[in-house]
């Protein structure tokens, strides 16, 4: 199913679809403020070993980051200092996946063996919306694709065109930055940016 919603408006119908749809373990495709993203309720297993078959990766090899709706939400599922949370306002909601001490709320089969979790709160209506729904953060995992010269897919109804068999909602809201997250990695003695991405980070 494809859906369409505009971000600056979010219809409020549809993002009730949605959650509907994550509650029964589905799959969703949606866009966030850098690429388009596959991903589920962190309650359900079912929907988080469906995305790994769809991606074909085994769940010791997964990198699923957390979308947040905020701060507060944030500090929930990692452990956030004072002088952490002031970098994080600095940079959220934007472009930036941070790497922070996992709280003992993420689930392990997001964790595996580490001790660490990838948090967003993205600047994008849509899923800030899904989420505060859902009451419960997003596992998310960008969308890539398998193009030669485009490492990510950026329109919406290719998107369903190839991926309408493997999930449950692809969301329209519009076309997709081909540019990933910055990732900062905050786990160590100091700040480091461990992937060059989209958006200017502030220390």
């Amino acid at each position: 199913m494809l859906i369409k919603i505009y971000p600056e408006n979010p219809n409020v119908r549809d993002i009730e679809k949605i959650v509907s749809c994550l509650d029964d373990d589905g799959v969703i495709i949606y866009p966030t403020d850098s690429v388009y993203a596959m991903g589920c309720s962190m309650k359900s297993k079912k929907a988080f070993e469906r995305i790994l078959r769809i991606k074909g990766i085994r769940e010791k090899d997964a990198n699923f980051s957390l979308i947040c709706s905020d701060f507060s939400h944030l500090a929930d599922f990692a452990k956030v200092d004072n002088v952490m949370f002031k970098l994080l306002k600095k940079n959220l909601p934007g472009p930036f996946t941070f790497i922070l001490p996992a709280s003992g709320r993420v689930p392990d089969k997001v964790l595996g063996k580490k001790k660490t979790v990838g948090i967003r709160i993205p600047d994008n209506t849509i899923p800030i919306e899904i989420v505060k729904q859902i009451d419960m953060p997003l596992f998310s995992t960008s969308l890539k694709s398998e193009d030669e010269i485009l490492e990510y897919i950026t329109d919406p109804e290719l998107i369903h065109d190839e991926y309408e068999n493997l999930v449950d909602i692809v969301v329209d809201g519009g076309y997709g930055g081909n540019v990933p997250t910055t990732i900062v990695d905050c786990t160590g003695g100091e700040v480091e940016i461990t992937r060059e991405g989209k958006g200017a980070f502030l220390l």
